[in-house]
């Protein structure tokens, strides 16, 4: 059996190399803010949605070849992301606590933005956390990736592994519970 050079292997193999690092690294880039954010609107724990955002992207790249249409990149890693937070939830609870200095940082404010909006926007995101707090993880999951997340109940369906008919009663029983948070915070 015939070996082959080293720089004939070098010239095959370094742009697939190349090209598969850069698309990584695009992929990470362009679904890193989104995936963290959908996590930690789940958890209400910074510490632990930054470590489940890097176990996400780890379990990705992993199983990168199952990944048969590019352009739904973003649903597949989505699945992930969701799966991967529920498990922790089972795995530890609901409860989660989180030190003021590791909250993270505030959307920045516009210049036209005066101290009082600022206030204002910071007092509705503490709520929309609260409230999202109340809900149970398949709840909390079922609303964000059909409100925040846009995606339409046949694609939460398969993210949450059920039916489209729970999917609407997950969705519908967050946003009762929700209204009832809601209507007992006001004055």
């Amino acid at each position: 059996m015939a070996t082959v050079p080293v720089w004939i292997m070098s010239e095959t193999v370094e742009p697939i190399l190349t090209d598969t690092l850069e698309w990584q690294n695009r992929f990470i880039s362009d679904n890193m803010r989104r995936i963290f954010l959908l996590i930690y609107r789940m958890l209400g724990n910074v510490a632990d949605a930054q470590d489940l955002t890097q176990e996400v992207f780890i379990k990705a790249l992993q199983r990168q070849d199952q990944l048969k249409d590019a352009d739904k990149a973003a649903h597949w890693l989505s699945r992930i992301a969701t799966n991967t937070a529920i498990d922790h939830m089972r795995r530890n609870g609901r409860v989660s606590f989180c030190e003021l200095d590791s909250l993270p940082e505030p959307v920045s404010s516009s210049p036209a933005e005066s101290p009082e909006q600022v206030l204002l926007r910071a007092e509705r995101q503490a709520v929309l956390e609260d409230g999202l707090q109340m809900l149970t993880a398949r709840e909390r999951a079922a609303l964000l990736l059909r409100d925040v997340e846009g995606l339409p109940a046949e694609e939460v369906a398969r993210h949450l592994n059920c039916s489209k008919a729970t999917v609407r009663s997950h969705i519908a029983n967050a946003r009762v519970k929700f209204r009832r948070y809601l209507s007992r915070r006001k004055p």
